[in-house]
C-alpha cells in the first residue's frame, strides 16, 4: 500500500510538471484538440503502467516526450494519414474591444494563422524539432535524445527550420 502510495504521488508531481509542454506539444503535431487530449492522456497512461520500470528518474521527461511522439506516429499510421499533412486547427476565437484592437487581433489571428498553415508544410523531422523546443520547451540536449540523434543535428535543423520560416512568411508579406 504505501508503496503504491508513493508512486500516485510520483505520478501526480510528473504529471502537474509536464502536462502542458507535453499537451502543447501534442496538439501542435495533430492539430486536433480532442485527439491531443487522448493521445496526450493515453501517455501519461503508460507513464503510470510502467513507472516502476523506469530506473532513471531523471529520464522521464525525455520517456514522455519520445512516447507522445509515438502515439502521434501511430495515430497517423493508423488514419494513413501522412504527417506533413496540411491540417490546421482552428485558432482562439477573438475578443471585441474596440475598432484599433479588433484590428490588431485580426492581424496576430492571421499571423498565427500564417505561420501554423508554414508549420503544417515543413518536413516531419524540420516539424518535431521545431516543436519539441518552441512548444515542448526543451532544451537541445533533451531533443537529441527524444528524437535519437546528435545535439549538433538538433541545432542544425532548428536554425535551418526557423530560416525557412521566416523567408516564407517574409515573402507572404512581401507579396499581399
Amino acid at each position: 500500500f504505501l508503496k503504491n502510495t508513493r508512486n500516485i504521488v510520483e505520478f501526480t508531481l510528473i504529471y502537474n510538471r509536464y502536462k502542458i509542454k507535453l499537451y502543447n506539444y501534442v496538439l501542435k503535431m495533430v492539430s486536433n484538440k480532442m485527439i491531443g487530449e487522448d493521445i496526450t492522456q493515453e501517455v501519461f497512461l503508460k507513464l503510470y503502467n510502467n513507472l516502476n520500470d523506469i530506473k532513471n528518474r531523471n529520464s522521464i521527461n525525455y520517456w514522455l516526450f519520445k512516447t507522445a511522439r509515438n502515439e502521434i506516429y501511430g495515430y497517423y499510421r493508423s488514419k494513413k494519414i501522412r504527417v506533413d499533412q496540411f491540417n490546421v486547427a482552428d485558432t482562439d476565437d477573438l475578443e471585441i474591444a474596440g475598432e484599433n484592437n479588433l484590428i490588431e487581433n485580426v492581424e496576430l489571428k492571421e499571423m498565427k494563422n500564417i505561420l501554423m498553415n508554414e508549420i503544417e508544410m515543413l518536413p516531419a523531422e524540420q516539424k518535431d524539432v521545431f516543436l519539441l523546443k518552441e512548444y515542448g520547451e526543451m532544451s537541445y540536449k533533451e531533443i537529441a535524445a527524444v528524437l535519437d540523434i546528435q545535439e549538433n543535428l538538433v541545432k542544425s535543423r532548428l536554425y535551418k527550420t526557423r530560416q525557412k520560416l521566416i523567408e516564407r512568411i517574409s515573402k507572404k508579406y512581401k507579396d499581399n
